[in-house]
């Protein structure tokens, strides 16, 4: 049990470096998968997202402590515990971010500005559409425009942004985002495009890689402040393996940082109170966490939507054989079809606000009651938003020193006036996009919040009785120059130890605007570069 180098989570950015580590033969790799494989139906059919969301099998169904922002209730949190981790349960929509991101993770990291990640995002990309000046064809990662497949109704919201004085942008990950789109989505083929499909299970088959699902990293061990090896749980048993390279931690936003804590690396008091000897002080560990927070509305419609594809019995034989047969149809694509960027303040220069649009309307279950999609009974839709770059701020801790105990989050959403205020903003976005004629003949009445909730006390307290999480957790293990104020360096190693890395969305020092998968995917693909460059003998 002896590895060169040993990756904990196989999610989007783990399932990148086990095959970038892998690739030349010479290094032996060991991943290591919390979850099952990700061979499931449910998985592998891109709307099948709905099924698994609440599933304990793939997923690790956690929910937050009582948010004062959200009247005193818990927000659930899906996250992937399969290969592909959230890759492979998310909504596939694909957004690399805005260049001001990454100038802001530069002025915490120096290296990480666009100038930097944008030949990343180019090279992994296989974009539909072809290569050009912005887009990257040819590389691992399926991305499609789904132009030719979204549902007709996303073209009148279209019209309606139009009428709002919000543009069509036919590309958002090209010159700008700003603007109305179609999302494109992580497919191919009609199936899951996730980073075990196209960076993972091409590299299954080489000798110097070996991967074990169901293995649970439960702690690591250290010498001489240098990460030697670790102990993981598979199938009730206890393992130990030494890593003679790294060990690079890809376990998320929130596993990550319980690891590094269960570890001895965190908080000293936290640390203390567990009975967990300390390797190394840092307050940072789960601090800085963020995440998106999303509310919408719903419309009752006078023509059909896919509540009429999804719903009904025939409905769902008809676009279960399409996807059987031809691998086309509804279940092919997201339920977040059409949306785009933009921003409330004429003065900033990057969106403020992301829209959603789907042509489905669903009541969200209860945690583990049913799963997430169950269309509504009439025809419906739901347009929605989320404030792209929140500054409220949360933190994580363990609860035990018991790696079976989820950790204590505490999103504090919408902590700040300025988050309180977009929220609102975009309340009244919504209001305003479906009051556009386009929507003037298509929608019959709006179902909720609904006409009598109108002034601004309503309004929000609508959003703190219904807002939700957007499923963006990251920061938590934020990347800085300053030891002090980060866990990892610019390179992604470990402060105050040896052989310790960290790559996904915990490294995230600030929130991208938009979706957050792309960016963890391009953070794996720098780590396995600066892993490859430190380790040439």
């Amino acid at each position: 049990m002896n590895f060169d180098y040993v990756i904990v989570g196989a999610g989007s950015a783990g399932s990148v470096l086990a095959n970038k580590l892998s690739k030349s033969g010479r290094d032996s790799v060991l991943l290591l998968e919390a979850g099952p494989s990700d061979k499931r139906m449910y998985v592998q059919m891109p709307l099948g997202y709905g099924k698994v969301y609440y599933d304990k099998n793939v997923n690790w169904k956690y929910q937050t402590e009582p948010v004062p922002g959200l009247n005193n209730k818990p927000s659930y949190w899906p996250r992937g515990k399969v290969l592909g981790g959230s890759s492979s349960i998310n909504a596939m929509v694909y957004v690399r971010g805005h260049p001001n991101d990454y100038q802001e993770w530069s002025d915490f990291a120096s290296g990480w500005d666009w100038s930097e990640v944008e030949p990343v995002f180019r090279r992994m990309e296989d974009w539909s559409n072809g290569a050009d000046e912005y887009r990257g064809s040819g590389g691992p990662l399926s991305v499609q425009d789904i132009s030719d497949d979204a549902h007709p109704l996303c073209q009148t919201y279209i019209d309606a942004a139009k009428q709002c004085q919000i543009p069509f942008n036919a590309d958002y990950n090209a010159r700008t985002m700003d603007g109305a789109a179609l999302y494109q989505i992580t497919t191919k083929n009609g199936l899951r495009a996730s980073s075990s499909v196209c960076y993972l299970h091409p590299a299954m088959h080489r000798h110097n890689l070996t991967v074990e699902t169901h293995a649970q990293a439960t702690k690591i061990d250290f010498e001489n402040q240098t990460a030697t090896g670790l102990s993981y749980v598979q199938n009730g048993m206890q393992h130990r393996v030494k890593a003679r390279r790294e060990i690079i931690i890809c376990s998320g936003a929130i596993n990550s940082p319980q690891l590094l804590q269960l570890s001895g690396i965190g908080p000293k008091p936290l640390l203390e109170q567990h009975g967990i000897a300390l390797v190394h002080e840092n307050e940072q560990v789960g601090q800085n966490l963020q995440d998106h927070l999303g509310a919408d509305i719903v419309c009752r419609t006078n023509v059909d939507t896919l509540n009429q594809q999804l719903r009904p019995l025939l409905g769902k034989l008809k676009v279960g054989l399409e996807f059987l047969l031809h691998r086309s149809g509804p279940l092919t694509l997201s339920l977040n079809q059409a949306g785009g960027f933009l921003s409330t303040n004429p003065a900033s220069n990057s969106p403020d606000l992301q829209l959603y649009f789907s042509p489905v309307s669903y009541t969200r279950a209860p945690v583990g009651t049913r799963p997430l999609i169950n269309p509504d009974p009439f025809p419906g839709f739901l347009i929605g938003y989320n404030p792209c770059k929140p500054s409220s701020k949360g933190h994580l801790k363990i609860r035990s020193a018991d790696y079976n105990d989820a950790p204590i989050m505490h999103p504090n959403y919408m902590d700040t006036k300025t988050d309180q205020e977009l929220m609102l903003a975009g309340m009244r976005l919504m209001r305003q996009l479906t009051a556009a004629p386009a929507f003037k003949n298509v929608i019959e009445e709006e179902v909720y919040p609904g006409p009598s909730c109108e002034s601004d006390e309503q309004l929000m307290a609508f959003v703190k009785d219904n807002a939700w999480t957007v499923f963006h957790q990251c920061g938590t293990c934020r990347m800085g120059d300053d030891g002090k104020a980060s866990v990892v360096d610019a390179r992604l190693r470990v402060h105050g130890v040896k052989g310790l890395r960290v790559a996904d969305a915990s490294i995230f020092p600030t929130i991208p605007t938009g979706n957050t998968n792309a960016p963890a995917i391009m953070v794996g693909e720098r780590a396995a570069d600066f892993i490859l460059q430190d380790n040439i003998e």
